[in-house]
């Protein structure tokens, strides 16, 4: 029988992967801006996949103490208590060029809270079940509260995925069907193959984090199968009922959310609009040019746009 060791050793080797030194520029960056409230820095996203970030945009979470030691302004506070998390953009200059990220703020209390059962939708425990890397850690304890919250996030996607797929399935399959829901949660520009892409991108991560994993979920999974291994939930008929039912409301309830990040984001992240419209169309081939009269409101061109582009198949 594995254990929790087991699936905290696995987070402990993926979050100790070194990451590209022009990375770990933006990293202190970051925590220059931050201060002393930074407790960590997790590296996640694209960029980290392919260990490369030309062409793209790193993408970083700084886990803080509270909001208000962040920030110093209670706007940007309330903002980010309100709707977690705030994301921002930021660019250094590192060997011989610019990198650029963008980052998200969010507490260590709502860290915890959001990838653990506690947390109804998606947004976090669907992303940090991922692969993450933790660039910087203030101290053993912040870097063990980062660990325990990455394991979590992979329990909780497994135990709200496994009951509704149906009969016997493969990690692969597994994953590809929680990574298809969570991202059909959200105002997502990315199509169906990029799925199978996540999971190509590190097979053995996420069939190792299956099978270590399943012995820590409410409900037994037998494994039925070899090369690939496969496993069959034995969930009763109203905990798959729930589970379908659960993502049904998420799917319409993390779109709004989506929506108002977006909307939030024409505060806090500059060229928020540009980035959105490039995002959409290198995913997804989908272009919208933005009026010149709308350039001014930005929070106006997302509400505008936004329509347009789910019309137009910009949006999951």
């Amino acid at each position: 029988m594995r254990t929790e060791d087991d699936l905290h050793h696995l987070i402990r080797l993926k979050a100790a992967e070194p990451a590209a030194a022009v990375v770990q520029l933006l990293s202190e960056a970051v925590r220059k801006r931050h201060g002393a409230a930074v407790q960590a820095v997790l590296f996640y996203g694209s960029c980290r996949r392919s260990g490369d970030d030309r062409g793209g945009m790193v993408d970083l979470y700084a886990i803080v103490d509270r909001y208000r030691a962040a920030y110093g302004s209670r706007g940007l506070s309330v903002l980010n208590w309100l709707l977690p998390p705030n994301v921002f953009y930021l660019e250094v200059e590192g060997e011989g060029r610019v990198v650029r990220c963008k980052y998200a703020v969010l507490s260590m209390e709502d860290f915890e809270r959001g990838t653990s059962g506690r947390w109804f939708h998606s947004y976090l425990w669907g992303r940090f079940a991922q692969p993450t890397a933790v660039l910087y850690a203030r101290s053993p304890e912040a870097q063990q509260r980062v660990h325990d919250a990455l394991a979590r996030a992979v329990v909780t996607f497994l135990s709200r995925t496994i009951p509704c797929v149906e009969g016997s399935f493969s990690a692969r399959e597994l994953w590809i069907k929680g990574l298809g829901l969570s991202y059909r949660a959200e105002l997502r520009a990315e199509r169906p193959a990029k799925l199978a892409g996540l999971y190509h991108a590190d097979p053995d991560y996420y069939d190792r984090a299956t099978e270590v994993a399943l012995p820590l979920l409410p409900f037994g999974v037998a494994r039925v199968g070899d090369a690939p291994a496969r496993y069959e939930a034995r969930c009763s008929r109203l905990r798959r009922a729930a589970c379908r039912a659960a993502w049904s409301v998420r799917s319409v309830q993390g779109k709004l959310l989506h929506l108002l990040r977006l909307l939030k984001g024409a505060f806090t992240f500059a060229g928020g609009l540009d980035y959105l419209l490039w995002k959409i169309e290198r995913h997804t081939g989908v272009t919208v040019e933005v009026p010149e009269r709308l350039k001014g409101h930005p929070v106006l061109a997302l509400c505008v746009l936004s329509w347009k582009l789910y019309r137009r198949g910009g949006f999951r």
